[in-house]
């Protein structure tokens, strides 16, 4: 898995568009917010994601809240984005 170049990232973020290129410490993630309608909720969602992170060995940050969940998706070996992360994205939106 190699980082994606600025170009790649422009065409493959087309395919998730609902999701977000964000830039912290100098590197790009892909980044969205779900809403929940309660804790449970979110805290099912965030189950289900780390269930097929686990299966799939590729791993968000997640940050689970009252009626919100936010997915951070980046490669930590490549220092910024990765196809799989867009992948992941386009998996975990049909959790949803």
């Amino acid at each position: 898995m190699s980082k994606l170049t600025d170009v790649q990232i422009n065409e493959l973020v087309a395919e998730v568009p609902d999701w977000l290129i964000i830039r912290e410490e100098g590197m790009k993630r892909l980044q969205k917010v779900f809403s929940f309608d309660d804790f449970a909720s979110a805290l099912d969602f965030t189950n289900k994601v780390g269930r097929l992170a686990e299966a799939q060995n590729h791993h968000p940050r997640i940050v689970t809240e009252w009626g919100r969940v936010t997915l951070t998706w980046w490669s930590h070996e490549q220092g910024g984005l990765v196809a799989a992360d867009i992948e992941m994205a386009k998996k975990v939106n049909l959790l949803v």
